[in-house]
């Protein structure tokens, strides 16, 4: 049975608003939490866990046999950011997930929005798991770009991740981690939450584009089944087809080869045009930063490129992994 946060009971904290909703049948199996807007500005995860919910609810009308083994609850990342429609209030939160400075937070009296919304979201997940005590848990982090191109997963280097996020039937890019710190897929592992832990974040496409929610939910439910909460039987074919044929000129496996920082106070400006998984030559002016030319340092293909205001990353190049 689904779930939903009330919009009309009077909300005690805003933990009780950042739940969009969960699904449990009442059959034992992984805990599965989808988190959507991290980044405020990206409205389709949280389209695409609200009608996937709705998917579980009238699942059994069509489907008697329909069993779902384990739970799964949708969550908002960034709440104060989502409801401005801003990628984040005064630091991207997708930034901030690491241990030292969760430990400055929780022992802090000063907090700006972006702490207290990792405090909460921290609580909920914490509270999610001691309640239902799963064997395992999976973390989807859904997102979209500024960009347009192709869709992709990232994930940590790693065979059993890799293998999962296989069944997401987009191409993987590896090293985006190493990048960066403080990320979802930073925090979210066995050691740091105390349960066997997956997590892996899916990039559905632009922004507002409407096929980036068909397919985030295409990718939910590919998930879903990948961790066994459905059977493959009970996945229609679109879904991965959906998936599939967006992804079939894409490269299957990609590393980042360069990253390009912006600091604060630094006026970015990317050249227009660029699009996920295009084709990119060492020496191509990409953007101009504080008037000078950004030219890249390797050939590769163009990941990311920031074309929204708001953003600490410049763009990504990766190279392709042959696989066998």
């Amino acid at each position: 049975m689904v779930q939903r946060a009330s919009s009309t009971e009077e909300k005690i904290r805003t933990v009780q608003e950042r739940l969009i909703g969960r699904y449990d049948s009442g059959h034992r199996g992984p805990l599965f939490i989808c988190i959507g807007a991290m980044h405020g500005n990206e409205p389709a995860g949280v389209r695409a866990i609200e009608l996937a919910l709705k998917m579980l609810d009238v699942e059994h009308i069509k489907n008697p046999e329909f069993t779902y083994k384990g739970r799964f609850t949708g969550i908002i990342g960034n709440l104060k950011a989502f409801n401005v429609d801003k990628r984040f209030m005064v630091k991207d939160l997708n930034r901030q997930f690491f241990k030292e400075n969760i430990d400055r937070i929780r022992g802090s009296d000063t907090l700006d929005p972006e702490d207290l919304e990792l405090l909460d979201l921290l609580a909920f997940i914490e509270a999610e798991i001691a309640e239902y005590n799963p064997d395992k848990l999976i973390i989807l982090d859904l997102h979209t770009t500024s960009s347009f191109g192709g869709i992709f997963t990232i994930c940590q280097d790693d065979p059993k991740l890799i293998e999962t996020a296989k069944g997401l039937h987009a191409p993987i890019v590896l090293g985006i981690t190493e990048g960066l710190i403080g990320t979802t897929l930073h925090y979210f592992t066995s050691e740091n939450m105390n349960v066997d832990t997956t997590a892996i974040t899916f990039e559905s496409g632009q922004h507002v584009e409407d096929k980036s929610v068909n397919r985030a939910i295409a990718g939910i439910i590919c998930m879903m089944r990948e961790l066994g909460a459905v059977k493959p039987e009970d996945v229609e074919n679109y879904h991965e087809q959906i998936l599939i044929s967006y992804s079939k000129d894409l490269p299957q496996l990609t590393k980042l080869s360069e990253h390009y920082p912006i600091a604060d106070g630094d006026h970015y400006v990317m050249i227009p045009g660029y699009k996920n998984f295009q084709n990119i030559n060492q020496g191509e002016l990409l953007a101009h930063n504080n008037g000078m030319e950004v030219r890249a340092a390797t050939s590769g293909l163009m990941l990311m490129p920031l074309y929204q205001s708001q953003g600490e990353d410049g763009y990504f190049i990766v190279n392709e992994i042959k696989t066998t």
